[in-house]
């Protein structure tokens, strides 16, 4: 039986179900010392995550005096393929994670992961780890395609915690995230949303204006419990 009044959860990757900062750091420093830039420290790489790869690298190279767009063009795919290779190295699970992930599971409740990394790296990193069979739907920064602008529908623009939800039966829906980005595509989205205080979080966590901030993974359920799903 489901004790929480949600039918269906969706979850952002980096920071709220894994801890990716250090191989995300290291396709980052790989990249920059490619491009003649110092390499920055891997810890620093948590205040990078959230925007996606491209996002990450821009800030990184822009804070040593940027680079013309052919120049970083090169760059970024240097760091993809470096990515490509690395990208389950040191990344794990948060604690709590996989125990809460089959808690969900057996009170029926659907899930799907919605992130801006590319939907391919997301899907081969939740294999290696063993989780991918969790999820009944993976969407990643580039899998709602491009907009009018050439970009990628990605967090903070709704489509892909719509598109989530959905894929999940469009029954009660709520978000877990620990960015800006996430609590602002679940509003944009018109669903309530969790903040992950325990994750790379770009503003105070309580401060980014969720409808709940829990400080482990293992606290979800209860505060599931205590939110009340969007008319």
């Amino acid at each position: 039986m489901n004790s929480i009044p949600f039918s269906a959860i969706g979850f952002d990757l980096d920071g709220t179900l894994l801890d990716t900062f250090r191989d995300l750091g290291a396709a980052v420093n790989h990249a920059l010392v490619l491009g003649g830039f110092d390499a920055v420290s891997v810890e620093s790489s948590k205040d990078l995550i959230g925007g996606g790869a491209k996002v990450m690298l821009a800030r990184a190279v822009d804070a040593q005096g940027g680079l013309p767009e052919d120049e970083f063009k090169r760059l970024y795919k240097a760091m993809l393929a470096y990515y490509a290779d690395h990208n389950a190295v040191h990344t794990e699970p948060y604690p709590g994670v996989r125990e809460g992930l089959a808690q969900l599971a057996r009170q029926g409740v659907a899930m799907a992961v919605v992130t801006n990394k590319f939907e391919a790296f997301a899907r081969q990193i939740l294999t290696q780890l063993d989780l991918i069979d969790q999820f009944q739907a993976v969407i990643g920064g580039d899998s709602m395609g491009k907009g009018p602008d050439g970009q990628f529908l990605a967090k903070p623009h709704p489509a892909p915690v719509l598109a989530a939800r959905a894929a999940l039966g469009g029954g009660t829906f709520a978000f877990l995230g620990d960015s800006s980005f996430d609590v602002r595509a679940a509003k944009a989205a018109g669903v309530p949303v969790i903040a992950a205080a325990y994750g790379y979080c770009d503003v105070p966590p309580h401060e980014l204006g969720a409808d709940g901030v829990i400080d482990s993974f293992g606290a979800l359920i209860p505060a599931l419990q205590k939110l009340v799903p969007a008319s």
